[in-house]
């Protein structure tokens, strides 16, 4: 019974990789599985334990990257058809998808006008405290309609948002304090991991769809950035079209076109990410494949700088913030190269090099904790230096043990299993330290 469930898991591992990452349609995968468990039967007839066939027969079907550029070249013809932005469903009826797409319109259109709303209501204060909230709850409302969520579980997902609402407008922030900032910053954050909560079907305990969640993160971020700069390029030409005809056009695009397509953006983002994820490769693994070695290379330079300034006490406080954004960067590398990798494959060149990188980032981190610890000492504690040093601690937790699993990975002694496992149980503590600076850090500080 035992042997059967570990083959089930090892199964659905290999499924859930294809699914992920390769260009197959459903129908090629429930085929190859088929296949698959057919050659799993033979070879444990002829005696093989499960672990022995189900290993034999991945090795006889090939590599999966080769197993999906055959199936792209063999249905090239089918996958362009499927990167129409309207794709028809199996049996030709694309009522499914046109009723999807209209419900990403609608909240769009909901999104931007609320959007909208709070620029004509708000000062420029308080619309910076509460634009995520102008916006997010839209997104949620995609996603929870998306996975079918029942009016129980969708309902708790409306707190947090009323929650934000009144911490962000109740509390008695002095102008453009550090508090203030404080709290507009991670409020969007922590309403992030709602997102997810809905994204994942409320499933959040399952390590699988908090994965999936970080996939999608990073896609929905490209694509939001892809759309943004195609947004302004078009932007620009408008309005440089209309000034050869001496017709101002700068006003409407700067308050109904700009609002409209920064919200409507975010809920479009995420939809095209739901669309083509199962039928292009993602992008942000291929991106961190370029810049995992040129980050390792700069905090290997940043290091070696450290190492020769003399003293890492008098560093710029800009500094610090620029190297909190790049750990954070670190973490995003990180995950990503996590999440595309097969993880049945043995260590290789790549998985060396994402431990050189945290490991750096380790020594880095540590650096800016004597720095900051330095600076509290002489100082005092404020609230942008309470943040900063809980971030990196909370940093430091992850890129350590990260170093500790890696290394035993790489060194044969324990499965990528448990590398990608520590990611995936450790991405509440993001959530939990944002809505926690959100909520303690301005009252702590008397909202100075």
């Amino acid at each position: 019974m035992n042997d059967d469930a570990e083959l089930e898991s090892q199964i659905g591992q290999w499924r859930g990789y294809i699914q992920r990452h390769k260009a197959i349609s459903a129908a090629d995968v429930e085929e190859l599985e088929d296949h698959l468990r057919g050659q799993v039967s033979d070879l444990s007839t002829a005696g093989l334990s499960s672990d022995e066939a189900f290993l034999v027969s991945i090795k006889r079907m090939g590599a999966l990257d080769a197993l999906s550029r055959e199936f792209a070249r063999e249905h090239s013809d089918r996958l362009w058809k499927q990167l129409v932005l309207v794709p028809a469903a199996p049996d030709g009826n694309g009522a499914r998808p046109r009723r999807e797409l209209i419900i990403v319109l609608v909240l769009a259109v909901a999104a931007a006008l609320s959007l909208k709303t709070g620029l004509a209501l708000l000062s420029d204060d308080a619309l910076g405290r509460n634009v995520s909230l102008f916006v997010i709850p839209f997104l949620t409302a995609y996603f929870a309609w998306k996975r079918q969520l029942t009016v129980r579980t969708a309902a708790p997902l409306i707190v947090p948002f009323v929650l934000a609402a009144v911490v962000l407008n109740v509390f008695p922030f002095t102008h453009a304090g550090a508090t203030e900032v404080v709290a507009a910053i991670h409020a969007p954050l922590a309403l992030w991991f709602v997102v997810g909560l809905a994204y994942v079907g409320g499933d959040w305990r399952s390590d699988r769809r908090r994965m999936d969640f970080i996939r999608f993160t990073g896609e929905w971020f490209v694509y939001l950035t892809l759309l943004a700069l195609g947004g302004g390029v078009l932007m620009g030409l408008t309005v440089g079209a209309f000034e050869t005809l001496d017709i101002d056009v700068e006003w409407v695009i700067s308050d109904w076109v700009a609002p409209f397509g920064m919200a409507g953006a975010v809920i479009v983002a995420a939809w095209l990410v739901e669309a083509k994820q199962n039928v292009v490769e993602n992008i942000a693994p291929v991106l961190t494949r370029v810049f995992t070695p040129l980050t390792v290379i700069m905090l290997l330079a940043l290091l070696a700088a450290f190492a020769t300034s003399g003293s890492v006490i008098d560093v710029n406080r800009n500094l610090l913030i620029l190297m909190d954004l790049i750990l954070v960067l670190v973490l995003g590398l990180l995950l990503y190269a996590i999440s595309a990798r097969d993880p049945l494959a043995a260590p290789d060149l790549f998985d060396r090099l994402q431990l050189v990188l945290v490991v750096s980032a380790l020594a880095v981190d540590v650096v800016m904790l004597a720095v900051m610890l330095s600076r509290i000492a002489e100082f005092g504690f404020t609230p942008n230096k309470t943040v900063a040093l809980g971030l990196n601690l909370v940093l430091l937790v992850n890129l350590a043990w990260s170093a500790y699993l890696s290394l035993g990975f790489v060194r044969g002694k324990r499965g990528f299993g448990s590398v990608e496992q520590w990611q995936t149980r450790y991405l509440p503590v993001y959530g939990a330290w944002a809505a926690a600076v959100t909520l303690a850090i301005p009252p702590l500080f008397d909202f100075a």
